[in-house]
């Protein structure tokens, strides 16, 4: 089912991954009108490295800063979220199927993996068959991650905009020190998934 069915709920999810990574409680329409520059939401609960959303599930790599700070904030974020989305859409009941699933990321061959694992989500809306059929047009791929603004990508090209707050890059290994060998990965990455 999906649980982002417009640029408003992509939106607040996206400002709602910011906020909620905090101590403090959430009261969202005290900082409703706020930009992320505007808002003091002192001690984080987790680094957010990626965030990707997609129209019926969002992906992040996060690390986790405070005790069970990863079940705090994906509760707070999953809870917010929730709240808003069965008010504005007139429903009730749970939004989210079940816990939420995590992976423990013990290697850096399997962290670096996930930069583009996240990334390259998005492709699915584009051709969902890509993983098991593999890439038929790699331009038309690369343009559409770039222009797509519901995940880290942007940042990770060199991208600057408002949403960069919501990550903490230098808490993750410097795999990508200048954003061509970021640019570099990806090009490798769908190369290796494209039809010859």
């Amino acid at each position: 089912m999906p649980i982002f069915l417009n640029v408003f709920d992509k939106k607040r999810f996206i400002k709602l991954l910011f906020v909620c990574n905090s101590r403090k409680s959430v009261v969202f329409k005290s900082i409703q009108g706020q930009s992320l520059d505007e808002i003091d939401r002192g001690e984080t609960l987790v680094d957010i490295g990626i965030y990707c959303l997609v129209p019926n599930h969002f992906h992040l790599l996060i690390k986790e800063k405070t005790e069970n700070g990863i079940s705090e904030f994906v509760k707070k974020v999953a809870t917010g979220y929730s709240m808003y989305f069965n008010k504005k859409y007139e429903r009730t009941g749970s939004l989210f199927e079940g816990p939420f699933k995590a992976k423990r990321i013990d290697t850096d061959e399997y962290l670096k993996y996930i930069f583009s694992y996240i990334h390259l989500n998005p492709i699915k809306i584009i051709d969902s068959q890509w993983k098991e059929n593999k890439i038929t047009d790699r331009v038309k791929a690369k343009n559409y991650l770039q222009k797509y603004p519901y995940s880290s990508y942007f940042e990770y090209i060199g991208g600057k905009r408002q949403e960069e707050k919501i990550l903490e890059k230098d808490s993750f290994p410097e795999y990508f020190s200048q954003p061509k060998e970021f640019d570099d990965f990806i090009n490798d990455w769908l190369s290796f998934n494209l039809i010859n």
